[in-house]
């Protein structure tokens, strides 16, 4: 049986009370796509990331008559906002299994030689390398973003054994948890988002982590550590931010890895780190950029 998929435009501040709209109207499913390509990183607390072009998208039943399901929710819109609703992209779509069809979108990916990013449906490819099981999140990252997988390449490209790693901004855990597999005695993951934090316990469940490696704080909860190795892929300004304090928490001689910089940002961010460590050349992916430093042995 074919079906009835409407398309509307919408901003963060009506996509929540569209798609109640599109529910109280008849939808099968509701769901909501960036329109246009706009990343999403960890929410602040109690909020919910919405893009700032946002697609909401309804299926419907295709007994329904098409024209006047969409005069109806225009004129439901109305009356709700006092707004006129922008136009509605019809289109008539093949029955399909959807949930086998998005699963297939996502299939393991490589960073580097060892590590591999496994969905949770899909065999390893190489059952001796490094594999992480995750499953694909709106908010927390499955390593697909640049700035993630730059991540992710170079701890594949690094020894990390038996050191100790600190992720700051951890989401999902996927840059800790990677380290971990790739023979990281302990991991500190921390970030502003309790659910991110109870995402990369989950995670961590998922592929067997030992809970004594890992250890998961609110900022204003973690404890006073250094690390061989801190991760930070968040934000330029944060980061900046944020510079002494990460500082403070590696090792002499310890690695620095930032992330989630444009490229024009790059600069300033690494001259708000040189007081404490030699910066490399930046790495750039896309309009992204990773840096990474050594901290001064003195």
């Amino acid at each position: 049986m074919p079906w009835i998929q409407l398309q509307i435009p919408a901003d963060p501040d009506n996509a929540d009370q569209l798609e109640d709209l599109l529910m109280e109207m008849g939808a099968e499913a509701v769901s909501m796509e960036d329109a246009a390509d706009q990343p999403l990183y960890e929410p602040d607390p109690g909020t919910t990331p919405l893009w700032h072009q946002t697609r909401v998208t309804g299926l419907f039943d295709s007994r329904h008559d098409i024209d006047q399901l969409c005069s109806d929710i225009k004129d439901a819109w109305h009356q709700q906002t006092q707004q006129s609703l922008p136009d509605i992209d019809v289109t008539l779509v093949e029955d399909r299994d959807w949930e086998r069809e998005w699963m297939e979108d996502f299939r393991p990916i490589q960073f580097g030689r060892r590590l591999w990013i496994v969905p949770s449906w899909h065999q390893p490819p190489d059952p001796e390398a490094a594999n992480l099981s995750l499953d694909p999140g709106l908010a927390f990252g499955t390593g697909t973003h640049p700035t993630t997988a730059l991540c992710l390449e170079w701890l594949d490209g690094q020894d990390v054994s038996g050191q100790r790693v600190i992720d700051y901004g951890c989401g999902s855990g996927i840059l800790g948890l990677a380290a971990l597999l790739l023979g990281a005695d302990h991991v500190t993951g921390v970030d502003t988002d309790p659910q991110a934090l109870e995402a990369s316990r989950e995670n961590a469940r998922r592929n067997d982590v030992d809970q004594n490696r890992l250890d998961l704080y609110l900022p204003e909860e973690e404890p006073d550590r250094v690390a061989d190795v801190m991760l930070a892929n968040i934000l330029a300004q944060p980061l900046i931010g944020l510079a002494s304090h990460l500082a403070g928490k590696v090792k002499p001689g310890g690695h620095l890895v930032l992330s989630g910089i444009l490229s024009s940002q790059a600069r300033e961010v690494m001259a708000a780190y040189e007081p404490w460590f030699v910066m490399d050349e930046p790495e750039q992916r896309e309009e992204w950029t990773r840096l990474t430093g050594r901290r001064h042995d003195g």
